[in-house]
């Protein structure tokens, strides 16, 4: 563990307390991390607003303005610039959503936006865009999103998402999940969510105790893009949750200048199989305005991804797959 590590708060802080002490100015963030502002080439305005928890920035490398971990959450100027074919809705979220914070494009499950609150925000998350404040999801047995989970039988698997769903408080949880508990084809709950490793403080007795409460299988699904991302600090909220029998696995996104390496890719796979955690989806970028800079060529794409094959066993190979609006599931990218 290095020096900056250790000055990170104890496991057992109070998780939102933690959330408040992120970092919401770019100034602030580039102090703790030894760089000047002059290195990044930010030009002091952005539309996506910055935050990073204090973890996260405490595995940056010091003075290092190139640090794959700085690039996920540094703001750019090119941003702003147009790109044809980034649009604000890249996945089609809103055209697949049937009523407020509920997204159902796929045969079996559903998706909740819980929250557009999230701890760290990356600059090319998906989501950026979205209108959180018309597409919340009402916790009443007798609203919109109850009434659509009775009407679908066919619905077997709910996700939660976000922002990222675990910003929801315990009580919060828990009333949820004794709603689903009430829809008897209701078999699986999976949470998509980014603090599983930014903010190891949000795992702890309180969040295993009201997870405890759903009666089916409990799957988590992690983002993590850089080996650097895992520490032991983080290690244990993942083995906490894998001695409750919870499965865990990981989705990351290919990224131009972040982990745009067979070398890296196959370290993170590794990292992950020693966390308790199963490789799952290497995502194409998603084509959402202002993170264009992220994105790499097919060809290019397809290059690092026979590499990693050569580097890995198949079972720490994750798939590479793109999501495209209006598909009946994620797209398979073909390499051969």
């Amino acid at each position: 563990m290095t020096s900056s590590q250790a000055a990170i708060s104890p496991r057992n802080r109070n998780w939102k307390l933690v959330v408040s002490e992120s970092f919401r100015d770019l100034g602030e963030l580039l102090d703790f991390c030894e760089i000047d502002a002059s290195q990044t080439g930010f030009k002091g305005r952005h539309d996506f607003a910055l935050r990073v928890t204090r973890y996260f920035a405490s595995l940056i490398e010091k003075g290092n303005a190139s640090d794959p971990l700085l690039l996920q959450v540094l703001p750019d100027a090119r941003e702003f610039r147009y790109v044809d074919g980034y649009t604000g809705d890249a996945v089609g979220d809103q055209q697949a959503m049937p009523v407020p914070g509920l997204i159902h494009k796929y045969h079996g499950r559903v998706l909740l936006t819980l929250t557009g609150a999230c701890a760290i925000h990356c600059r090319y998350c998906f989501r950026r865009h979205f209108p959180y404040r018309e597409a919340s999801v009402d916790f009443d047995m007798n609203g919109q999103v109850m009434a659509y989970l009775f009407d679908n039988p066919d619905v077997s698997e709910v996700i939660l998402s976000g922002g990222d769903p675990l910003m929801v408080s315990d009580q919060k949880l828990e009333k949820l999940i004794s709603m689903l508990n009430r829809v008897p084809h209701i078999r699986v709950l999976r949470i998509h969510s980014r603090l599983l490793s930014v903010l190891p403080e949000r795992i702890n007795e309180s969040l295993i105790r009201a997870l405890e409460r759903f009666d089916g299988q409990l799957v988590f699904v992690t983002h993590i893009n850089h080996p650097n991302e895992i520490s032991a600090h983080n290690q244990a909220a993942f083995q906490m949750l894998a001695r409750q029998g919870y499965r865990l696995f990981n989705q990351s996104v290919l990224l131009k200048g972040v982990n745009d390496s067979s070398q890296t890719l196959a370290g993170l796979s590794n990292k992950l199989f020693a966390s308790h955690i199963t490789p799952y989806y290497l995502h194409r970028l998603d084509r959402v305005h202002g993170a264009a800079h992220f994105d790499l060529s097919k060809e290019e794409s397809c290059r690092i991804y026979q590499r990693l094959r050569t580097r890995l066993p198949g079972y720490l190979l994750p798939a590479m797959v793109q999501e495209i609006s209006g598909q009946l599931s994620k797209t398979t990218v073909h390499c051969d």
